[in-house]
């Protein structure tokens, strides 16, 4: 897989770009705020259609493209999948509102040419991207990791982006009748409808995350392995807000750090344990007004050496756990696709030391396609520069023509 074709309109400081761009790995090189990081932006958004930099779509409009009227962002892409072309296009929209006049945003998928349900085009074009901002993922709360689990998984499995959104629209349900229960009062049997909904959709998420967490530690822990010379060991800890290993009395506890194995059990067990735990914690999430067991409370930890690195690793250690997780992620979605997915680096040079810049650089190898962007060619090595494309990037502009040092 690889993507032969960007072209951008009116997307942040790119009023209009067209490239063609090389089945290989090539370097985008170019000062802070000139537009590297959007171009790696705007491929992302072609896998994941979201955003990594905006906290809303809306925003990614450039500003000198709005006015009174209408304006329209456009991403498209050029998708070589095997034999197969695809093109892929996101619109984002801004346009009066008929009732008032105000303007109203609204975005559109498109699969060669044709709108679609993000559920129906995502996992077309594959990417894994690596910010330093990234280290957010460790080192900041449970809903980033989530949301890191979530954008990975749905790469590869439509279903499970139909059962987020799913789950996302129930839990909401349920939480406003827990709300006018706790307010009102009323019949607690009218939970049940949403209960069996939740969990259906929850056992769902939860046991594609525990065959993804699991699969994802083995080619992480053989990445973290060698970038720290066979130092330190990474495992990845999933803690299910609902827990399907149920301590039973008189059974001994896991040791602390041992962790768990819950590939075990079937999406139909864990559906009816899952249940079983709304039913049972019904009357405390009705004074609280809101679910308190289910997907959306999981939490995953990332540990060295049983160092809990969200806790208490260095910085350093966060961002070669980080590291190694991305170059573990670029083989995972090969085993899960057939397809090697767009590698996206974005000033990791600057993230790292000379040996592990040198680990890298050999890391990407089997990459059919990665786009690496610096500040300073100088942290490159001669011989990587000397193999491969370097694009200069200035003022929202790319020369294509092979910039040197």
């Amino acid at each position: 897989m690889h993507l032969k074709h960007l072209s951008l309109t009116n997307f942040r400081s790119f009023s209009r770009l067209d490239l063609e761009l090389p089945r290989e790995i090539f370097l985008l090189v170019g000062d802070n705020a000139q537009g590297k990081t959007t171009l790696l932006e705007a491929i992302y958004l072609l896998s994941t259609f979201t955003s990594f930099h905006a906290s809303t779509d809306r925003q990614l409009i450039s500003f000198a493209a709005i006015d009174d009227h209408i304006a329209v962002s456009r991403i498209v892409g050029e998708v070589q999948r095997g034999d197969q072309t695809h093109r892929v296009e996101v619109r984002l929209i801004l346009e009066p509102n008929s009732i008032n006049g105000n303007l109203r945003f609204r975005k559109e998928v498109l699969l060669d040419g044709v709108k679609r349900k993000l559920s129906e085009v995502i996992g077309t074009l594959n990417a894994v991207l690596f910010l330093p901002q990234m280290a957010r993922i460790i080192e900041e709360g449970p809903a980033e990791r989530r949301r890191y689990l979530d954008m990975l998984i749905s790469q590869v499995s439509p279903q499970y982006v139909r059962h987020l959104g799913d789950y996302s629209q129930t839990l909401s349900q349920r939480n406003a009748l827990l709300k006018q229960l706790a307010e009102r009062g009323g019949d607690r049997g009218q939970l049940a409808v949403w209960d069996g909904m939740l969990a259906r959709h929850g056992a769902f998420i939860m046991r594609e995350r525990i065959l993804a967490i699991r699969e994802m530690e083995i080619e992480a822990q053989r990445v973290h392995y060698a970038l720290t010379r066979g130092q330190e060991v990474l495992r990845l800890d999933y803690q299910p807000a609902y827990d399907p290993l149920v301590v039973s009395d008189g059974q001994m506890a896991l040791p602390v750090k041992t962790i768990a194995d819950r590939s075990g059990f079937s999406s139909e067990e864990i559906q009816d344990g899952l249940l079983e735990a709304l039913k049972q914690n019904q009357g405390e999430e009705i004074a609280r007004g809101m679910t308190t067991v289910g997907p959306h409370r999981d939490e995953l930890r990332f540990l060295s050496n049983q160092i809990d690195l969200g806790d208490f690793g260095s910085r350093g250690q966060g961002r070669t756990a980080l590291l190694a997780m991305k170059l573990a992620e670029v083989n995972w979605l090969h085993q899960r696709s057939g397809e090697w997915p767009v590698l996206l680096l974005d000033e990791i040079m600057s993230e790292l030391d000379t040996e592990r810049r040198k680990d890298l650089l050999k890391g990407l190898a089997d990459c059919e396609q990665a786009v690496l962007t610096t500040t300073d060619l100088a942290m490159v090595e001669p011989e990587f520069a000397e193999t491969h494309p370097i694009w200069r990037v200035e003022n929202g502009l790319v020369s294509t023509d092979t910039y040197h040092r």
